[in-house]
């Protein structure tokens, strides 16, 4: 079944919820072709057009994250709870992954039993960071003590925050560079402080094919012995305990490089929607065919690799 893992949905009610919560730029968000009505059933032809079958929808990184607790707990419930009649209705055509109140754990440990138990979701989204904070922060190992309890999918989008670097965000960076290096970042982040192995039951899908790691694998084995020395095995290892989404623009030497770094079988089909749209939406799909890829690796990341995650299809 070819499932998308990286596609957004945002009505105007839940942006409206987030900048009650202090999110100012998430109203930048409204139409973009990630809503409902008209926009839907945009988005339902688009799929058809490009074969899609399913999307897993994320609120990231237009996360209910927050400094009231109160409010982060009410945009959490109501965006799962939309997210859940949408699969209802269109269980055939939609997953979805729950948002969490971060970075209130007890309302987000909470919201997680409500999201898996009663809702049935797919797994649970995050932002790579929480309000600029690493997720590898002390305060935040009971969500994945919880995670791992469960063998829940979590899905990792970054924040849109340029690595709270100010040479990204203060020269028009933010998304073109700043988001894979957030990845980037954060992949190394749960690498080197023993996320993967910690917690081997959490099926870990990062974005963007892992944003610059592919390339850089190597190099973070020849050096993590000396600057990071407590990394408990070799990062090469500890990445190929995770998955990664296809999102890559149509670079095809980026999906090869992806391919040779962590397997084939590590690769998610994703597209960015609404942010790939149209054609670049079909290209999303489509450059995964490319004669450059292996078709039995094409296959493997079009169709079945996300449907055995998952278990859906």
């Amino acid at each position: 079944m070819r499932i998308d893992v990286h596609a957004h949905y945002w009505t105007a009610d839940y942006l409206d919820l987030l900048v009650d919560l202090g999110q100012a730029g998430a109203a930048a968000a409204r139409g973009i072709g990630a809503g409902g009505g008209a926009e839907l059933e945009a988005r339902l032809r688009l799929m058809d057009r490009a074969g899609v079958q399913m999307q897993v929808l994320s609120a990231c990184p237009q996360s209910p994250y927050g400094e009231d607790g109160q409010k982060a707990a009410r945009a959490a419930r109501f965006v799962n709870d939309q997210y859940a009649g949408l699969v209802q209705d269109r269980p055939d055509r939609f997953g979805a992954f729950a948002a969490l109140p971060m970075p209130h754990l007890d309302q987000s440990l909470g919201e997680m039993r409500r999201a898996l138990d009663e809702l049935g979701m797919a797994g649970v989204a995050m932002n790579t960071t929480v309000l600029g904070h690493a997720l590898v922060d002390p305060g935040y190992e009971p969500v994945f003590a919880e995670l791992n309890r469960r063998r829940a999918v979590l899905y990792l989008h970054p924040a849109g925050n340029s690595a709270c670097s100010p040479l990204i965000g203060d020269y028009h960076l933010t998304w073109m560079v700043g988001a894979p290096v957030e990845d980037t970042i954060s992949v190394m982040h749960l690498i080197t402080h023993g996320v993967p192995a910690r917690y081997p039951d959490i099926k870990i899908i990062n974005s963007h094919l892992g944003g610059a790691l592919p390339m850089l694998l190597q190099r973070v084995d020849d050096q993590y012995g000396w600057e990071a020395p407590d990394t408990p095995e070799r990062p090469s290892t500890a990445a190929r305990r995770m998955w990664y989404d296809t999102v890559g623009h149509g670079h095809v030497p980026a999906l090869r490089c992806a391919i040779d770094s962590f397997g084939a079988d590590r690769l998610l089909l994703g597209t960015d929607f609404p942010y790939e749209n149209g054609d670049t939406f079909v290209r999303a799909v489509d450059y995964i065919h490319d004669p450059q890829i292996d078709p039995s690796a094409a296959r493997a990341i079009l169709d079945q690799n996300a449907s055995a995650l998952l278990g859906i299809g």
